[in-house]
């Protein structure tokens, strides 16, 4: 594959409903084990930057609780946790704060995505990470203006600093989030927008709603590791091949998940008639084209080598998850 991920179509009769029980075996136990090990010490550094920098001075009081229900105390915080392995792999420090404020920015812009989302004007869900989703919380007004603090928030992170990335950081950002980013894919995926039929369609959306913000979180980690052409390219193509591989997943979870193992609630994606993976291709399908799409990502980090195995055990780890 290229820089864009293609998915192959399957035979109509290869597209199945879902089984009347669907198992977990121990081998996607141990992964799911494996997933939350490795993420464990990125989840923890970033709940300690988050605190020193999600609210900003003089916010009002009810907007900062809510900013931090939104934020504190949940999810697999993956994208923080790719700035910093793409940071490593590309040979930069570990210690170096550009590379915290970066994770913290990518998290605060994924984290307004969910609330936006969740609105009633969008997909109307009630339930994230296990609690209730803001608007349920906090109402509806509040939800709206605390998704548009989480985003302001996230840049003014980035360039409360006089390090020379941080414009580019910025930048990377904005078209991973923006127009023709994330908010292309959500309009997309909300039939606001014409786009092509079928796969061609689904690829459209996945590519921009999911796969942008996760392509430029490998990115901005590259950004802060100083990298060359060649590690930029590298983890351009790893980032979006695992954009789509995680959306492919995540399509196949909203059908065979549950609310107590996803945290959010399961079968919307098909009560809303929304183009999925598993709509196109079937369960089967789905599963495959994760893993293949997962393998595409690992190939393109060769020139890396052990440097970026994490990202490498990351995507293969993400391909098997049940959550």
């Amino acid at each position: 594959m290229g820089k864009r991920a293609v998915i192959m179509a399957q035979p109509a009769e290869n597209r199945v409903q879902r089984p009347p029980d669907v198992g977990v075996t121990m081998s996607e136990k141990i992964s799911e084990k494996q997933l939350a090990d490795l993420l464990a010490h990125y989840a923890v550094a970033l709940e300690a930057d988050l605190e020193r920098w999600l609210v900003g001075p003089a916010a009002p009081a009810a907007l900062a609780e809510a900013m931090r229900y939104c934020m504190l105390g949940g999810g697999k915080r993956i994208r923080p946790a790719l700035v910093s392995m793409a940071n490593a792999a590309v040979g930069g420090s570990s210690d170096d704060e550009m590379v915290a404020r970066t994770g913290v920015a990518v998290e605060l812009v994924h984290s307004y995505s969910l609330v936006h989302d969740d609105l009633p004007a969008m997909d109307n869900d009630v339930l994230r990470r296990g609690m209730p989703t803001a608007h349920v919380k906090f109402g509806e007004a509040m939800a709206i203006l605390t998704g548009d603090a989480l985003l302001t928030r996230a840049f003014g992170v980035l360039s409360e600093t006089h390090d020379p990335r941080s414009a580019w950081l910025v930048a990377e950002l904005a078209a991973g989030a923006g127009p023709a980013g994330m908010v292309a894919g959500q309009v997309a995926d909300m039939d606001l927008c014409d786009i092509p039929a079928e796969l061609a369609g689904t690829e459209y959306i996945h590519e921009r709603k999911t796969a942008a913000l996760i392509r430029s979180a490998v990115r901005m980690g590259a950004i802060c590791g100083r990298a060359d052409d060649e590690q930029m390219e590298a983890v351009s193509t790893y980032g979006l091949n695992l954009g789509m591989a995680y959306q492919a997943v995540d399509d196949l979870l909203d059908v065979v998940g549950t609310a107590e193992t996803t945290g959010k609630t399961c079968g919307q994606d098909t009560r809303s008639e929304k183009r999925t993976i598993v709509a196109q291709l079937g369960l089967d399908g789905a599963k495959r084209l994760g893993r293949d799409l997962s393998d595409r990502a690992v190939a393109a980090l060769a020139s890396l080598g052990p440097a970026a195995d994490e990202l490498k055990l990351l995507a293969q780890l993400l391909a098997e998850r049940t959550y």
